[in-house]
C-alpha cells in the first residue's frame, strides 16, 4: 500500500510493521570521530536533543563538525510505532519512523538555539514528506523534544524562521514538533553511524535553503 502510493501516508499503528523486543544487531561503543560513547546513560551535565532532517547521514556529520559543546551524536529511528525496527523496514514507510541524529551536548558550552539554527538552516523544513531528491515519511522533519525548555524554543524558533523564509517565498514549514516521551529513540545499524566519516564521499542527501535562521547566535556557542 505505501510502497506504490504515489503520495507518501504515515501508517496508523494498526497497520505499522510489528517489530522485535529485541535490538538484532550492534551498534559501536564509541563515535568515530568524537571518541564519545555513542549509547548512554550519559554524564548528568550533559543534554539529548533530537532532529529529523533528511537523510541522516549528512544530519548526523553537521551536528558533530560544531566547533564546540556536541559531546556525542548517533543516528536511528524515531517518531513511528515498529518496535526496534530495522532500515529496510523503516525505508518501506510501513514504521512510521523518520530517520534522526539524537545530539548529546554540554548546555554550558552550546545552546539549544544554537542547535536548532543548525537544524533550521540544513536542509529545507519546507518539502512535507522527503528532503531534496529522497522521498518517504522517513524523510520528514521532526523536532522531539525533552523538556519543557526545548518545545518552547523550538516552537519560538519555527515561528521566527517561518517569518524570514515567507519573505524568501518559500512555503509553509512542515516540521512536526512533539514532546519524545513516548517517541522512543531506536538507534540505527552500526554501518549508518558517522557514515559520512568512513565514507568521505557518500551520499549527503541534504541540502538547506540558503536562508539565515535569526537564532542561536551566542558567545558561548562559538
Amino acid at each position: 500500500m505505501f510502497l506504490h502510493s504515489r503520495t507518501p501516508q504515515l501508517p496508523s499503528r494498526e497497520q505499522a510493521l510489528q517489530g522485535r523486543p529485541q535490538r538484532v544487531f550492534t551498534v559501536p561503543d564509541r563515535h568515530a570521530v568524537l571518541g564519545a560513547p555513542l549509547l548512554g546513560p550519559y554524564p548528568g551535565h550533559l543534554e539529548v536533543a533530537d532532529f529529523g532532517m533528511g537523510c541522516f547521514w549528512g544530519a548526523e556529520r553537521k551536528f558533530w563538525q560544531l566547533p564546540v559543546g556536541v559531546w556525542t551524536t548517533l543516528v536511528g529511528y524515531q517518531g513511528g510505532y515498529t518496535e526496534n525496527p530495522m532500515y529496510e523496514e523503516v525505508c518501506s514507510g510501513l514504521t512510521g519512523h523518520t530517520e534522526v541524529v539524537r545530539v548529546v551536548y554540554d548546555p554550558q558550552l552550546i545552546s539549544y538555539d544554537r542547535l536548532l539554527k543548525t537544524f533550521w538552516e540544513s536542509h529545507n523544513p519546507t518539502q512535507g514528506f522527503r528532503q531534496g531528491n529522497d522521498v518517504g515519511t522517513q524523510y520528514r522533519s521532526a523536532i522531539y523534544t525533552h523538556t519543557p525548555a526545548q518545545a518552547a524554543a523550538a516552537e519560538a524558533s519555527r515561528t521566527a524562521y517561518q517569518q524570514v523564509l515567507t519573505r524568501s517565498r518559500y512555503g509553509t514549514i512542515s516540521t512536526e514538533i512533539l514532546p519524545a516521551e513516548g517517541r522512543e529513540f531506536y538507534p540505527a545499524e552500526g554501518y549508518h553511524q558517522q557514515y559520512l566519516e568512513k565514507n568521505p564521499a557518500g551520499y549527503c542527501g541534504i541540502g538547506g535553503t540558503g536562508v539565515s535562521c535569526p537564532i542561536g547566535v551566542a558567545p558561548a556557542d562559538g
